[in-house]
């Protein structure tokens, strides 16, 4: 046997043994890409025990050090078993950034904490008036001393509610504003003009990269409610709340270097393996339903294995480039433009075979260990909750138009 199949078999036998009946439901019923807390958690301890909860962490921060085969057979038998999913918010996206950013201090104090599940992250990016346009972000950190003093709000602000910790962009610098430009008529020869009226630096000026601690005075939380009901997103409200200026990451004004690297994590997500399970789930649905012979659907179904496919080959790439000390670069963009969007593909194709049944609100059916009795097949009780929270996937993480524009950019030289 090499050594990938015996490592495989490993990874097969302790999923086996440590992936409750509980664990396996919650992930059967998540209508969401973020498992909620207490189920998180109880899997991030037994993967901490084990030394697996950070397949992509080098050994000298407590991760496995494994290469990009073995962290895709990880996640491959992971999706199979139907583990549920760790929160992405501290693992894969703010520890990259204080493994290359963070003073020795900082990870000394986050990194283990992260590990242990001992701090709980949301994202401070977006803003109601700033969202695919983050550069023109407008929270304001003034400097006092050794805080700054932050006023303002984010919003879309994923588990805020349940989170202890948020990294989260501020504007420290008011010169970095947006260049603003005004269309003026000039009626006396009938032509147009553009005038500039500003010229102070870029947008992306004037960002800092900070690290907060919920518990701060002058932090509110409120939730947001989405169209299937969940509360997974909040609106995060700030007035005079004082971070020190030791939690800030990297150079002041400097933040968004900070933020794009981030990002590039946060795109840069192992699709195929979950795409894979979700559609063996397709296929057992129209199995259960008796529409498995239909020929319509097994075209469907077909199609979205040759999408999977293209999909599993381009993260074999990116994995290929973070293995030899590389960045995801714009190839992440590609993978967020063509995960979420086949996502989307198998949650409309799983609306299609609910029939009728996808229009029945059973929220109290999903909740795990629930004796709520299900309405209809069981394939149909989440069909139309997934569906309705997996159109916020091709914005969410930046939209899939800013991302073909990434590409435009950054590949085509457009």
């Amino acid at each position: 046997m090499s050594e990938d199949a015996e490592f495989r078999s490993e990874v097969r036998t302790w999923l086996a043994e440590n992936l409750t009946p509980e664990l396996r439901d919650v992930t059967r019923k998540a209508v969401s890409v973020f498992i909620d807390k207490p189920y998180n958690l109880a899997w991030q301890r037994k993967l901490n025990e084990k030394g697996w909860v950070a397949p992509h962490w080098p050994k000298e921060f407590g991760g496995t050090g494994w290469g990009d085969v073995k962290r895709h057979i990880f996640a491959s038998e992971c999706a199979r078993a139907g583990a549920p999913n760790l929160s992405p918010m501290g693992l894969r996206m703010v520890a990259p950034c204080i493994m290359r950013f963070g003073t020795p201090a900082q990870q000394a104090h986050y990194l283990p904490r992260l590990l242990a599940g001992e701090d709980y992250w949301c994202q401070g990016y977006s803003e109601p008036q700033s969202g695919s346009d983050l550069a023109s972000l407008a929270l304001r950190a003034d400097r006092d001393g050794d805080d700054y003093v932050l006023n303002g709000s984010k919003i879309w602000t994923t588990h805020a509610h349940h989170a202890n910790r948020m990294f989260c962009l501020v504007r420290t610098n008011r010169d970095g504003r947006s260049k603003i430009w005004t269309t003026h008529a000039q009626f006396a020869n009938k032509m147009f003009a553009l005038v500039r009226t500003s010229s102070e630096g870029r947008p992306q000026t004037g960002i800092t990269f900070l690290l907060l601690d919920m518990a701060t005075p002058g932090i509110t939380v409120k939730p947001i409610l989405t169209l299937s009901g969940d509360h997974d997103f909040n609106q995060v409200f700030f007035d005079n709340a004082r971070v020190p200026v030791s939690n800030r990451l990297g150079d002041e004004d400097q933040g968004w270097g900070v933020a794009k690297y981030l990002l590039e994590f946060e795109r840069a997500v192992a699709y195929a393996a979950g795409l894979i399970a979700a559609l063996a789930d397709a296929r057992d649905f129209a199995r259960d339903i008796g529409q498995d012979n239909d020929p319509a659907i097994r075209r469907k179904i077909t199609s979205l294995g040759i999408d999977i496919a293209t999909i599993d080959a381009v993260e074999q790439g990116v994995m290929f480039a973070m293995a030899s000390g590389g960045k995801p670069g714009p190839a992440s963009s590609m993978l967020k433009i063509l995960g979420t969007e086949c996502q989307q593909r198998i949650q409309e194709f799983q609306l299609e075979l609910s029939g009728d049944y996808a229009a029945v609100h059973q929220p109290e059916a999903r909740r795990p260990g629930s004796n709520h009795p299900a309405v209809g097949p069981s394939g149909a009780l989440v069909a139309s909750a997934r569906y309705l929270n997996g159109r916020a996937a091709s914005i969410y993480g930046g939209s899939n138009e800013i991302q073909r524009g990434i590409i435009a950019k950054l590949v085509l030289g457009l």
